[in-house]
């Protein structure tokens, strides 16, 4: 069983930053186990999507409007991932989800709102 609670969200205007954080807790043998782990994002009225991934073996992915502005981090000591959002734009104003596959199973969290002002 794995918990995700992400921080973070907010109001910024376009140019701007935030940096979002997923802790995961429960009962599983640290981050270092989790086969994937990253975002995804849902705006209104649209899908899910993907917006950053990290693997188990370390390897990350990018969605390629995001490319260059975003940045997706772990850190095993303390189970967390972290997207760094730079040069945000209107586009990306979504609900933000962490996610993640452990023991063949997907986990997700609660979303933390980041709006983009232009």
């Amino acid at each position: 069983q794995v918990q995700l609670v992400e921080s973070g969200g907010g109001l910024v205007q376009a140019g701007g930053s935030l940096r979002l954080s997923c802790a995961a807790s429960g009962t599983f043998q640290g981050i270092l186990k989790i086969n994937a782990l990253g975002w995804y994002r849902q705006a209104p009225g649209k899908q899910r999507e993907l917006v950053a991934l990290i693997l188990d073996g370390g390897t990350t992915s990018l969605r390629d409007s995001v490319k260059g502005r975003f940045t997706i981090s772990r850190d095993n000591a303390k189970n967390t991932v972290s997207l760094q959002l730079d040069s945000l734009k209107p586009e990306d104003t979504a609900v933000y989800y962490c996610y993640c596959v452990y023991g063949g199973r997907a986990y997700w969290g609660q979303g933390t709102p980041v709006t983009v002002s232009s």
